[in-house]
Parts: structure tokens; C-alpha cells; sequence
């Protein structure tokens, strides 16, 4: 019996191949990228609010700028090579930033904002980088994504920092961890 391959089967084997290839390589950890900041210099007794909401802010920064520049970011772009080729997929990830105090009782301060990419984003970056080259493209998509998640999850959390800086939890040591998490979305109907 002969068996009939038309275009569209060999190209769903190619997808199959090409997911389980990109399941086998990355794990759980390789989800996400990961930025932390350590503070230790302890603010002077008479700072004022504004110093101490810049010190968190400058942290967070920080964390966002290790995110975004480390090399996590790179096994996070190479799931975009099947979006990239293939118009019907999607991701879905979280951006969080995190305030931990490390010489106080309180309670970490957390803030998650989730966010979507679709083939379309990636299209218009590829209209302004010129490239056809879905990991470039993802990396840049995906940093614009974790700016704008940094920002907003800093605004959620931005009152509890507050609270903070009035219960005095931020004297001492500080530090911030920015993370994304990015996981595949389901196809696009």
C-alpha cells in the first residue's frame, strides 16, 4: 500500500519534529530569564522618601537590565524560530518583580503582569530591523516586553513600597529579582 505524503503532512511531521526537538532541549528552567540586584549599602538615618523610593527603583533597574542582557534570553528567543515561520502560533508569558528585604520581617513585595506575542509583533519588528531572522526578531520583541512588564508591575507595587519605606523595612539590605516567564500560547483559531 502506498502511502500518499502531500505538502501539508510533510510540513505538520516538520512541526512535530521541530516541537519535540524544542521540548527535549529545553527544560522548565530555560522558560525564563532571570535579572537580581543586591543592594547593601544601608541608606543615612535622615534620607528622604524620594532617596529611598530611587534606591528600590534604581535596584529594580538594575534587575531589569541583567534580565534583559543575560543569556537566558537567548533559549526564550529560539522558541520564536516555529512562531516565526508558522503564522498561526502564539506566546503567552509573565513579567514579575520582586522585593525582597532582607534584614526585615516584612513580607516580599511582588508584582506580576502577564503579556502576549503574536506573529504580528513579530512582523513589525521585522519591518524595522530588516531582518528575517525570528530569534533576533523574538530578542527584541521579547526586551520591549520585559521593559514594559518592569514598568507596570513597578506602578502595582509602587504603594507597598511606600508602606515599606514608612515601616523602615527597606534599612538595610535589599534586593530585586525581575523575572519572565514564557511559555507557548495556543494556536491563534
Amino acid at each position: 500500500m502506498r502511502y500518499n505524503r502531500t505538502t501539508d503532512r510533510i510540513l505538520e511531521n516538520i512541526d512535530r519534529a521541530r516541537s519535540r526537538d524544542m521540548e527535549r532541549a529545553l527544560s522548565l528552567n530555560d522558560r525564563q530569564a532571570r535579572g537580581r540586584e543586591l543592594d547593601t549599602t544601608i541608606p543615612d538615618g535622615d534620607a528622604t522618601t524620594p532617596e529611598r523610593l530611587r534606591r528600590m527603583f534604581t535596584l529594580v533597574e538594575s534587575g531589569y537590565r541583567k534580565a534583559a542582557h543575560s543569556t537566558e534570553i537567548s533559549p526564550l528567543a529560539a522558541r520564536f524560530r516555529a512562531i516565526g515561520d508558522i503564522s498561526h502560533h502564539m506566546a503567552r508569558g509573565d513579567v514579575s518583580v520582586s522585593i525582597h528585604y532582607l534584614d526585615s520581617d516584612r513580607q516580599d513585595d511582588v508584582g506580576v503582569v502577564p503579556f502576549e506575542i503574536s506573529p504580528h509583533h513579530l512582523e513589525d519588528v521585522r519591518s524595522e530591523t530588516r531582518t528575517s531572522r525570528p530569534d533576533v526578531n523574538a530578542i527584541r520583541v521579547l526586551r520591549h516586553r520585559l521593559r514594559d512588564g518592569v514598568l507596570a508591575a513597578y506602578r502595582k507595587i509602587d504603594p507597598r513600597l511606600r508602606d515599606a519605606i514608612k515601616d523602615r523595612a527597606d534599612i538595610g539590605h535589599v534586593e530585586a529579582e525581575v523575572t519572565m516567564d514564557l511559555r507557548p500560547g495556543a494556536p491563534i483559531p
